[in-house]
């Protein structure tokens, strides 16, 4: 049984396995889609996500957190410079998991992790409309077309 069980320690010592999951955030942050197998894109995205949305905000305390875990000067220039401009007004879900099927060799799922907001694809057909989020108790209704009047047909 699984309980209590919040990590996945994907078969590797702690040390090891920050290590790997920093090398994997920071290939990401550059390449914006990495290959991968979908355990490893799970634990990844648990890791990366956190540190999206503390790029968000570009102070020197966040900077310093992201750091400690990216270990990349390069990677978290680009990430508080790039990524954080392009995510701004996202309130979360930075990151999409697309399953791949089965690796030749060993079997092993594989799955692609991106950033959604570099996926020109899905975003062609989709006008850029800002979500926001809204309450069940009914909102403002929108406001009714100006009526014209014969005042303002005499005058033309």
């Amino acid at each position: 049984m699984r309980h209590g069980k919040k990590v996945n320690h994907l078969g590797r010592q702690t040390a090891h396995r920050k290590a790997m999951l920093a090398n994997m955030a920071c290939s990401l942050i550059e390449h914006k889609r990495i290959n991968t197998t979908v355990a490893k894109a799970k634990a990844l995205k648990q890791f990366v996500e956190p540190m999206i949305t503390k790029s968000k905000q570009d102070t020197t305390h966040n900077r310093r957190l992201v750091m400690s875990k990216l270990r990349q000067k390069d990677a978290v220039a680009e990430l508080f410079r790039d990524v954080a401009a392009k995510v701004a007004d996202r309130p979360g879900g930075y990151t999409r998991i697309i399953k791949l099927g089965n690796r030749l060799g060993d079997n092993a799922d594989m799955a692609m992790i991106e950033l959604v907001d570099y996926n020109e694809i899905y975003n062609a057909g989709k006008a850029t409309k800002k979500t926001t989020r809204r309450s069940r108790r009914g909102g403002s209704k929108p406001a009714p077309a100006p009526v014209e009047t014969k005042a303002s047909n005499e005058e033309e």
